[in-house]
C-alpha cells in the first residue's frame, strides 16, 4: 500500500511540475506574443511545446527542421532569457524537432496562412536554411518538375550567339555556387537554349550524385504556393525549398504580377544564396528589363553571372539542323538544311520541330527527303515565316539599290532610269505581297491595274535575257526576304 502511494505521489508531483512549467510557459508566450504582434507570433512560435527539463536546460520542440533553425536563429536567446526570468534555475533552451510519438503542433489557421503567404518577419528577413548534415543530396521530384535527359550538355550545340550562356552553365554544374556565378540567371528569347541548359545543369549535377537539385518552371512554384496556402502547409513548402541544394526556376517572368508569390521566390532566394546554396533562374529579358518585379528581387537577380543567349546566326541553325538530322539516321540534303536555316530563323525549338516532322514523313511513307518534299511537307510553317514585305518598303529599297528619289516611285516621270526602277518595284509587290493589281497601282501614284500588269510582264521578260538585270532583281528580292 504504502509503495502504491508512493506511486502515486511521484505521478502527483509529475504532474504538478509540468502544471508549473506550463502556467510559466504560458506567461512567456504572452509576452512574446506582445513583443513581436500576433501575426508573428502565430506564425513562428505558436507550434512550439514543451518538452524535458533536465538540469539548467529546457527543451522546447516544433515539429519541422525549418521551423527549428528559423526560431533558434531569431529566438533563441530571447526564449533563453525570458525562462531564466521566469525559473532562474533554467539558463539554457534547446530546440529539437519533435519525434512523431511527442507533443502534436498546431497548424496555423487558413487565415494566418493567408497573412503570411510571405514566409518573412515584419523586418522583413528571411528564414534561415537547414544546416548541411540534415540535408540528403537527392533530386527533389516529389516538389520539382522532372529532368529531360535529352537536355544535356552533349546535346546542345554551341555557336556565338550562346557561347557565353553555355560555358556559364558549365561552370555552374562543374562548381556550383562559384563566387560571382551565384545567382545565374540566363535570358534570352523563346526557343534559344534556355531550358536546355537548365535541365543540363540539373543533369550533370545529379548524374554526381552529391547534390539535392529542384528544378520547375515559375508557374509551378506559385501553383506549389497556392496549393501550400490551401491545405495550411506552407511550412513544409518552404523547409522542402530550402533544403535544396540548387534551386532552379524557369520562365521568372511568369511571376511579375504576382505580388506574394513574388515575395515568397524572394525570401526562398535569400534563404538559399546566404546558405551557400546555387540558384539558376531563365527569363525571357534581362534583371533590369523585368519592370513588373519588386525592385530589391530584380536588384538580386542583378548581382550574379547575368548572361544571354542571343537570336541565332545562319550558321549556328546550320549547326543546329546537321546536328539533329545526324543522330536522326535519315539523309537530309544540304540544301534542304539551307532552306530551313533560311526560312525558320527566329526559334530554335521550332526549326527542330520541322525537322522532325520532315524527318517523320520520310520514315513513315519511304521517300527520300528532298527540297520539293519539304516545302509541300512543311508549307503551313514555311508560309507562317514568310517575311510580311510592305509595298513602302519595296520602293525604299528600289530606290536605294538605283540611286533614285523615293518620290519617283507615284511621281509622274517617264524617264527609263525612272521608269524601270518603278517597274521593278512593282514586279516584286506582285511577287512579295498579297495586295490585288489595283491596290499596287494605287500605290504607285495611282496608277491603273493594267499599267502593273504590263510592269510585271516587261521585268519577267527582261529577266530572261539580261543575266545581269535578273542577278540585281533577284538580289532585292532576297534583300527583303531576308
Amino acid at each position: 500500500m504504502t509503495g502504491e502511494l508512493g506511486g502515486y505521489d511521484a505521478v502527483a508531483e509529475a504532474r504538478s511540475a509540468r502544471n508549473i512549467l506550463d502556467i510559466h510557459w504560458t506567461r512567456i508566450c504572452a509576452r512574446l506574443q506582445a513583443e513581436v504582434g500576433e501575426v508573428e507570433y502565430r506564425t513562428w512560435l505558436k507550434q512550439i511545446t514543451i518538452g524535458p527539463v533536465d538540469g539548467d536546460e529546457i527543451t522546447l520542440n516544433l515539429p519541422t527542421r525549418f521551423l527549428r533553425d528559423w526560431v533558434r536563429s531569431q529566438y533563441g536567446d530571447r526564449l533563453s532569457t525570458l525562462w531564466n526570468a521566469e525559473i532562474p534555475e533554467i539558463r539554457r533552451v534547446e530546440l529539437q524537432v519533435a519525434r512523431a510519438d511527442g507533443p502534436a503542433a498546431v497548424s496555423p489557421s487558413p487565415s494566418v496562412a493567408a497573412d503570411v503567404a510571405t514566409g518573412a518577419d515584419d523586418r522583413g528577413a528571411a528564414p534561415a536554411a537547414p544546416a548541411a548534415e540534415d540535408r540528403v543530396p537527392e533530386n527533389r521530384n516529389d516538389l520539382a518538375a522532372p529532368l529531360d535527359p535529352r537536355f544535356t550538355f552533349d546535346t546542345f550545340v554551341v555557336g556565338k550567339p550562346n557561347e557565353f550562356a553555355y560555358a556559364c552553365a558549365r561552370r555552374v554544374a562543374e562548381r556550383p555556387s562559384s563566387p560571382g556565378f551565384n545567382p545565374l540567371f540566363l535570358y534570352g528569347g523563346v526557343g534559344l537554349g534556355k531550358t536546355h541548359l537548365m535541365h543540363a545543369i540539373g543533369s550533370e549535377l545529379v548524374r554526381g550524385g552529391a547534390v539535392s537539385v529542384a528544378y520547375m518552371s515559375a508557374e509551378k512554384f506559385m501553383y506549389r504556393f497556392i496549393a501550400a496556402i490551401r491545405s495550411q502547409s506552407t511550412m513544409e513548402f518552404k523547409e522542402q525549398l530550402r533544403s535544396v541544394d540548387v534551386l532552379m526556376i524557369d520562365d521568372l517572368q511568369f511571376l511579375i504580377g504576382k505580388d506574394n508569390t513574388q515575395e515568397e521566390f524572394f525570401h526562398t532566394f535569400n534563404a538559399l544564396v546566404d546558405a551557400g546554396r546555387q540558384i539558376v533562374v531563365s527569363a525571357d529579358k534581362s534583371p533590369s528589363d523585368l519592370s513588373g518585379l519588386e525592385d530589391r528581387l530584380r536588384t538580386r537577380l542583378g548581382c550574379g553571372m547575368v548572361a544571354d543567349i542571343h537570336a541565332t546566326t545562319f550558321e549556328l541553325r546550320i549547326s543546329i539542323l546537321e546536328s539533329k538530322a545526324a543522330a536522326s539516321g535519315v539523309a537530309v540534303p544540304g540544301k534542304v538544311l539551307e532552306f530551313l536555316a533560311h526560312k525558320i530563323t527566329s526559334n530554335v525549338r521550332e526549326l527542330e520541330g520541322a525537322l522532325n516532322r520532315l524527318i517523320a514523313h520520310a520514315n513513315l511513307f519511304g521517300r527520300p527527303v528532298t527540297l520539293e518534299a519539304t516545302q509541300d511537307v512543311l508549307h503551313d510553317i514555311l508560309k507562317a515565316h514568310d517575311r510580311r514585305v510592305t509595298i513602302e518598303e519595296i520602293q525604299r529599297k528600289v530606290s536605294e539599290h538605283w540611286n533614285i528619289r523615293l518620290t519617283d516611285m507615284s511621281s509622274a516621270r517617264r524617264a527609263r532610269a525612272v521608269a524601270r526602277p518603278r517597274q521593278v518595284a512593282m514586279y516584286l509587290a506582285k511577287q512579295l505581297t498579297s495586295r490585288s493589281l489595283p491596290e499596287i497601282g494605287r500605290k504607285f501614284g495611282n496608277r491603273d491595274h493594267t499599267t502593273v500588269m504590263h510592269a510585271v510582264a516587261r521585268v519577267t521578260e527582261l529577266m530572261e535575257r539580261d543575266t545581269a538585270f535578273a542577278e540585281d532583281v533577284e538580289l532585292l528580292r532576297r534583300m527583303l526576304e531576308s
